[in-house]
């Protein structure tokens, strides 16, 4: 019997050569498709998450780094707080490389986890702490912590300073100062401007942005808040020493910057560059003048205020936290610049005894703020402290 073929048996005529191939190939495939495909599978529905009374945190300090542990050895910037306010019970956070931290009166602390790399930074561990649904952060007084490199022009190294702004210097433009148009003073200048010392005045498509004003580089915080905890701090003395007293010598030409640790008001600038020197000093007043239209005054360079101040931005705008709540309080532990006849090169790496002393004079002023806030803490729930400053 002679054997049919598959084109036959499909009462299609035969065909021989590369037409009948191409055919029982693009059959079996039409045959494969409609019988061996298996049935998609549907995403299972997103399960609630349960639900949780979060506490209310009344009032929390953020330190920014710790080189051992949290108590008992050489400090850092948490030790001080964790050792004098007892903050003994520790409580792991997901998403966070350190244990939040409390003690039996309401105050809690929270220093940043090290990823043993200068990978990854602290933003991403402050959000960590914010969306922990155990807590309820909504009417909770921030206090951010820290050391600093001051500018002699402002202040000494000791000194303390409250900010009424906190400005960003790391998203900007930049051209090697050696190859600046003339007349510029350095190669940094804002995104959207076309030369140093000018606001942006088109968003030249960046980011897709149309309006001049998500070009912000400043976060201006509470300033009634911030007056408040200055008049209330500002006669506390600070800690001085012999080696604190040598340095200042150096500083011939500079009033500030050979007075005792005092405390001021002034802004914090934030970069993840650690820059050093007059040019760059002379950029930060510039850069600090610029964002504040005038009514800020740069006293304080460090790594972390920038990212800490954008998280708590987001946070806000989600409903997690108060913005008027936040102040900020910083250190100078070096100044931003060497003194006069030392080279750069020479003191970017002196803190010397001005990291002790910074770290001294943060837990000296602002405890009194905190245990303000705990103690009459009726009053301080529903109304912040401090007048409305113009």
């Amino acid at each position: 019997m002679k054997r049919r073929g598959f084109r036959a048996l499909m009462g299609v005529p035969e065909r021989s050569g590369m037409h009948a191939a191409r055919f029982v190939v693009a059959a079996a495939m039409t045959a494969f498709l409609f019988t061996a495909a298996p049935t998609l599978a549907t995403e299972p529905p997103v399960p609630e998450l349960p639900a949780v009374k979060p506490i209310p945190v009344r009032v929390i300090v953020i330190a920014n780094f710790e080189p051992g542990a949290d108590t008992g050895d050489a400090p850092g910037e948490f030790q001080l707080w964790a050792e004098r306010e007892k903050l003994t019970e520790s409580i792991p956070i997901r998403g966070a490389l350190h244990p939040l931290r409390r003690n039996a009166d309401g105050l809690y602390g929270m220093v940043w986890g090290s990823p043993d790399t200068m990978m990854g930074g602290v933003a991403e561990q402050l959000m960590a702490l914010l969306l922990d649904p155990r807590f309820d952060f909504t009417k909770t007084y921030w206090l951010f912590t820290g050391i600093s490199g001051v500018d002699p022009e402002a202040a000494s190294v000791g000194s303390a300073a409250w900010a009424r702004w906190v400005v960003q210097g790391d998203t900007l433009r930049e051209f090697d100062d050696r190859e600046v148009p003339t007349g510029w003073p350095y190669g940094l200048f804002a995104i959207g401007a076309d030369a140093p010392g000018k606001l942006p005045s088109a968003t030249e498509d960046f980011a897709g942005f149309t309006d001049v004003g998500k070009l912000a580089m400043a976060a201006k915080l509470n300033q009634s808040l911030a007056q408040w905890a200055f008049d209330r701090t500002r006669n506390i003395p600070i800690p001085d020493n012999a080696d604190l007293q040598k340095a200042r010598a150096a500083w011939k030409g500079y009033p500030n910057a050979q007075r005792p640790p005092f405390v001021l008001m002034g802004e914090t600038l934030g970069a993840l560059r650690y820059w050093h020197g007059p040019g760059r000093t002379q950029w930060a007043r510039d850069w600090v003048k610029l964002w504040t239209g005038g009514k800020g005054r740069f006293v304080m360079t460090n790594m972390e205020s920038q990212s800490l101040a954008g998280t708590m931005v987001m946070a806000a705008k989600q409903g997690l936290v108060d913005p008027a709540r936040i102040l900020v309080l910083r250190t100078g532990s070096n100044p931003s610049m060497p003194p006069p006849g030392i080279s750069a090169v020479e003191s970017v790496a002196n803190e010397g005894a001005g990291q002790i002393a910074a770290y001294e004079a943060n837990y000296r002023i602002g405890a009194p703020v905190v245990h303000e806030l705990l103690d009459h803490w009726n009053q301080y729930r529903d109304a912040i402290p401090g007048s409305p400053v113009p």
